[in-house]
């Protein structure tokens, strides 16, 4: 089977793929990514030189690109990672989100249905529990949540969801969502809330907070969402949403304290020296004060459990960033990005078999 990925070089879609690249050579692997900020091929290295890997630089904002990209390659299963993802950058510039992650996922649908028996292909949408809105101090949320989005991210990607039920209503496209809440793991760009504590952490720099801290999140280890994808890809039901979480509800400033002890104990200093770190800040426009998620229906009819505790994710995760200081420092300096522009500048896209 030949399966594109959108989104690739990005946190999720690269952790998806050094995870199921090694473990299905009878599989073609094609990671289209724009490369932006985020993306980093750095993070591709163990399965770059796989027979069964391909990398294409392509931005699936642009509708030339998509199209030129599905007609060459025919792939039997898409799996639509790609986005613009930072809550804050969308409140900031709102266009980029509304061209990556609405235009972008209206131009791979487009290209799809083009396809030689679209009918028989299988369209996979990666989308986030932030379409659902806020939840109160009760309740979960379920596959049949109305939306009610708070952030232009939240609604450019419940714009998106909708836009790949319609196609699938409309030209018969088999389609599968899953709704995702917070990923966190190793690889994630040092802008998401885990991986700047701990880098602010090691650097014994300020650890700013959000309000009052009280704000509550579901955490999903990254490789335990990717095994969710994997298991509805092949288990779930065509035009199916499945809801994705941890069952690991945390307040902000609860994760801050739990990674303050969990770097104290890593680097042998006392947890109260981190704990002075902490302090508030004004809180962002439209925050959202909790989500929760009820995964049932995916552990029930594709047989999927999280691994991973938020305790032994969390340790994975700042033991990883530990270990890997020079994956850190390339992200941070912005060094990769010049690896990038000398490896793929002007390349559009062109396939780089050795990525």
């Amino acid at each position: 089977m030949k399966i594109l990925i959108t989104g690739g070089a990005g946190f999720i879609g690269s952790n998806f793929l050094n995870r199921f690249v090694p473990r299905h050579p009878e599989h073609v692997f094609l990671n289209v990514d724009c490369l932006s900020y985020a993306a980093n091929l750095k993070s591709l290295e163990a399965v770059s030189g796989l027979s069964n890997y391909r990398f294409v630089r392509a931005d699936i904002a642009d509708q030339g690109q998509v199209e030129t990209l599905f007609r060459e390659h025919e792939p039997e299963l898409v799996i639509h990672f790609a986005a613009e993802s930072h809550v804050d950058r969308s409140i900031a510039g709102p266009r980029a989100f509304v061209m990556a992650n609405v235009v972008g996922t209206f131009n791979l649908l487009e290209a799809f249905r083009q396809l030689p028996d679209a009918g028989a292909r299988l369209f996979h949408h990666v989308s986030t529990d932030e379409v659902y809105g806020s939840l109160g101090p009760e309740g979960f949320f379920t596959e049949t949540t109305p939306y009610d989005p708070s952030s232009p991210y939240s609604a450019s990607k419940a714009a998106s969801d909708h836009f790949v039920r319609a196609f699938a209503r409309t030209y018969g496209l088999r389609v599968r969502l899953t709704n995702c809440s917070n990923n966190y793991g190793p690889r994630q760009f040092p802008e998401k809330l885990i991986p700047l504590m701990i880098l602010n952490l090691v650097e014994r720099k300020p650890l700013p907070i959000y309000g009052q801290g009280l704000n509550v999140r579901d955490w999903l280890y990254v490789d335990d969402h990717s095994d969710a994808i994997w298991a509805v890809i092949h288990e779930g039901r065509d035009g199916e949403t499945y809801n994705v979480g941890g069952n690991t509800e945390r307040t902000n400033v609860a994760v801050v304290e739990t990674l303050c002890r969990v770097v104290a104990a890593e680097t042998g200093v006392e947890p109260d020296e981190l704990l002075g770190l902490m302090h508030y800040v004004k809180d962002r426009p439209g925050h959202d004060l909790r989500y929760a998620i009820d995964a049932s229906k995916l552990c029930d009819a594709c047989g999927w459990q999280p691994a991973e505790t938020f305790e032994s994710g969390i340790h994975k995760t700042v033991r990883w960033y530990l270990d890997n200081d020079a994956w850190v420092q390339a992200v941070r300096s912005g060094e990769y990005r010049g690896w990038i522009e000398h490896n793929y500048g002007g390349r559009g896209a062109a396939a780089k078999d050795d990525a």
